[in-house]
């Protein structure tokens, strides 16, 4: 990010497009489990980062939402009880990008729910500090 200030800011925007996205694609006949598993994902990732990021915590480059909440919790950032599970989104960060679709079955509703729970919650961090 080339403004570090701003950089919670633009991940929590970046993760508002993708649970959007998500959202929008549901509905959409064709649309299969592996795109509304990778916006779900990306959304609950760059929340998380947004989180992080806020706090001042360095974060490194994964996909593993179970490795950036346990970053959250060795910081002292708790992570909501609305993410409980959301680390099984992970299989969908990376695989969708290089051709490899993930053998995992998702429940949409369930996913849907943690993305825009992340979204929530980084919203309700980055943009208190704006008050």
């Amino acid at each position: 990010m080339s403004d570090p200030a701003n950089a919670p800011k633009v991940l929590l925007g970046l993760a508002a497009d993708d649970e959007f996205a998500a959202r929008s694609l549901l509905p959409i006949e064709g649309v299969t489990d592996a795109i509304l598993g990778f916006h779900t994902q990306q959304a609950v990732e760059k929340a998380t980062k947004a989180v992080l990021e806020h706090s001042g915590v360095d974060y490194p480059y994964s996909h593993d939402l179970d490795g950036l909440f346990e970053l959250c919790q060795e910081n002292s950032i708790a992570v909501p009880h609305d993410l409980l599970g959301a680390g099984r989104l992970s299989v969908f960060g990376v695989r969708l990008r290089y051709g490899s679709n993930p053998e995992t079955h998702l429940d949409r509703n369930q996913a849907l729910k943690w993305a825009a729970a992340a979204v929530a919650w980084a919203r309700g961090i980055v943009e208190e500090s704006r008050s």
